[in-house]
């Protein structure tokens, strides 16, 4: 049986998916979203230092991709 990845597992899959110019990102959106709902959680958390495209324009963009496949972004203060 395979277990579900936590929050964090899943956030870091993310991060290193978008290093890898977004390689199987929905995957890793949908294992977050599982992980989330596990959780109890209702959004996730970013670090924008992690990100590829840390200005706003990358930072809306990817709220948006992720709010289309039901998962609510918020960003850490850096």
């Amino acid at each position: 049986m395979v277990s579900e990845p936590t929050v964090a597992d899943a956030t870091n899959r993310i991060y290193e998916s978008l290093q890898a110019d977004n390689a199987d990102i929905d995957v890793h959106i949908a294992a977050l979203k599982a992980a989330l709902t596990q959780a109890g959680l209702k959004e996730a958390v970013f670090d924008p230092a992690r990100l590829v495209q840390n200005n706003r324009s990358g930072r809306k963009r990817m709220e948006a991709y992720f709010r289309q496949r039901g998962v609510m972004v918020k960003f850490s203060a850096s």
